[in-house]
């Protein structure tokens, strides 16, 4: 069936290198654990932390689904 394109497990998203679900999925969690360092850093005293978990679960999502 000559209509028919394998499936790409890699594609570009606005992340600059090319990913796949792992790859995001990884990204996200390096980025969740520097926000909570730095919130526990400058933040915890004016918010608290389960509002940078609530953001990064957020852009967790969104980097995931469009990066």
């Amino acid at each position: 069936m000559a209509g028919i394109q394998p499936q790409k497990t890699e594609r570009d998203g606005f992340l600059p290198i090319r990913t796949n679900g792992f790859d995001r999925g990884f990204i996200s969690v390096v980025i969740l654990i520097l926000v909570h360092l730095l919130w526990m850093r400058f933040l915890e005293g004016v918010l608290p932390l389960w509002v940078a978990t609530v953001l990064c679960l957020a852009l967790a999502v969104f980097t995931i689904r469009k990066g």
